[in-house]
């Protein structure tokens, strides 16, 4: 017997006595209450005996739900939220935000109701041909037995357990695998194998060796699945605690390779006369989850700059028998391809685009510093060009900082705190991050009464480069009288 918790579910299950309806609260939200997760996410599988079972095509008007009936009959209970109804799929939804009982107040619970069913598929489609079914059907067509648990909500039964493909087992021994035929299971919806293993990088499973070996043979079908649906789930990878252990799984099944081929390219070790150099796939890998251990907050974009940090080594690879291997250039080459690749993803191409581009462009230059003398002149153009991500940039190249030499690793992290330390003092002395030069284009052209010309250009680029190289200050008058003696050199007079 499994009590869930919250108020909610007796009263849905009320609900569903009174309309002769037994319900049942099945999958994630289950599987989550056992292993002590928040989840907010509940669906409820409905079924009624008394209904002969009804064959409709997925994208056909099904017939009335009984799953519909208690969606509406529970909102009306739960205090009248507007529900969702989408007929053609015999669903419904709504959402609930309790304010008293066990419930937990303030959080916005989404509730899904659905009739059971059961599904075929054909080959060449991911559509399914829908049957009205049992419960038993429902759990079937899950994908993982530790989704496939249900708990009933009915009074006389409140509590009681179904689990007919072992999932609690599976649970307890932190095992993935599918209810039926794993090939099948793939085969009728790509997108299983990625949430296989988004599961296995948020819960830390393992995926069953037979499991994991039908995805490697279907991999290819993941090809049919939009862009937008596999985005969702490596989203969930890349938010999840350790994205390196999901990662790796894609690479070695086969799917990185499709998905994101420009990370895939990043394995394996080239030597010449005996020099390799490091796996820039597992260097990649340990950058990233480098990255989520050091975060304060979740950024998800600063996560995806660490993943593609190094992205354009593989074009830029070079041996030369006196230095060794050389990726000069791969910080430029790889910005250049942060765009391509987030359009292909469907991942957003506004501000976080930009905002990847620029790490990804800039993840060197702090490591440069470290190595070099740390001139007040190279710190200021970086605080220049990096503005407000600074402080991502920094944390990014740090976690970027993977050597094994600990001599090294100690030189590098010294280097890198003065680095961090003249930031600091710059910022507070010469306020650089996201400065404009204290004179404008307009105010040139109102001065020697002149329009937009080459020469506006010039003077305001000489001065924001004296600023940045410390020869004036960043003050207006010092600027103007700049401004001022470069315009007499240009032949430029001040208006009458």
């Amino acid at each position: 017997m499994i009590d869930l918790g919250l108020d909610l579910y007796r009263t849905i299950g009320q609900c569903a006595d009174r309309l002769g309806i037994d319900a049942y609260a099945v999958g994630g939200v289950v599987r989550d209450f056992i292993l002590g997760r928040p989840c907010t996410d509940i669906d409820v599988v409905c079924v009624n005996a008394a209904t002969q079972p009804l064959i409709h095509s997925a994208t056909q008007a099904a017939p009335p739900s009984i799953g519909i009936e208690l969606a509406k009959a529970s909102s009306e209970a739960l205090g009248g939220s507007k529900v969702s109804v989408f007929k053609n799929f015999g669903t419904a939804s709504f959402k609930y935000t309790p304010h008293h009982g066990t419930d937990a107040e303030g959080r916005e619970y989404e509730l899904e109701f659905v009739g059971a069913r059961r599904e075929s598929y054909s080959r060449d489609s991911r559509k399914p041909i829908v049957e009205d079914g049992t419960l038993q059907d429902d759990q079937c067509r899950r994908d993982f037995t530790v989704n496939a648990l249900a708990v009933c909500l009915n009074a006389d039964r409140y509590g009681q357990l179904m689990d007919p493909f072992g999932g609690i087992r599976d649970m307890n021994e932190g095992i993935l695998r599918t209810p039926l035929d794993p090939d099948i299971t793939f085969s009728d919806d790509p997108l299983r194998m990625m949430r296989a293993i988004r599961f296995a990088s948020q819960l830390g499973f393992r995926i069953a060796d037979d499991t994991f070996e039908a995805i490697g043979r279907n991999a290819s079908r993941i090809e049919i699945v939009s862009a937008e649906r596999i985005m969702v789930e490596l989203n969930k990878i890349m938010a999840s605690p350790h994205p390196s252990l999901g990662l790796k799984l894609m690479q070695k099944c086969g799917l990185m390779k499709i998905i994101l081929p420009e990370i895939a390219d990043l394995a394996g070790v080239e030597t010449v006369d005996g020099r390799g150099h490091k796996d820039i796939f597992y260097h990649t890998m340990q950058v990233l989850d480098n990255v989520c251990q050091a975060q304060s907050e979740k950024n998800i974009y600063l996560r995806w700059a660490a993943l593609l940090h190094d992205v354009g080594k593989p074009g830029v690879k070079h041996y030369d028998a006196k230095q060794g291997w050389t990726f000069h250039g791969h910080e430029a080459r790889g910005a250049h391809m942060v765009k391509r690749i987030f359009k292909r993803l469907r991942l957003p191409l506004g501000e976080e685009e930009r905002y990847v581009e620029k790490l990804v462009m800039l993840h060197m230059r702090p490591i440069i510093l470290a190595e070099d003398v740390v001139t007040d002149s190279a710190v200021r153009r970086l605080l220049f060009e990096a503005g407000d991500d600074i402080d991502d940039l920094m944390l990014l190249c740090n976690a970027d900082i993977t050597t094994r030499n600990e001599e090294k690793q100690r030189r590098h992290r010294k280097n890198f705190e003065l680095v961090k330390q003249k930031l600091v003092e710059l910022e507070e002395r010469d306020r650089i991050r996201n400065f404009q030069p204290p004179v404008s284009g307009e105010d040139i052209m109102t001065t020697f009464a002149i329009g937009p010309c080459r020469e506006i250009g010039t003077i305001k680029d000489a001065i924001k480069d004296a600023i940045l190289d410390g020869k004036i200050p960043n003050e207006r008058a010092a600027a103007w009288q700049m401004m001022l003696d470069l315009a007499k050199d240009l032949g430029l007079k001040p208006k009458e």
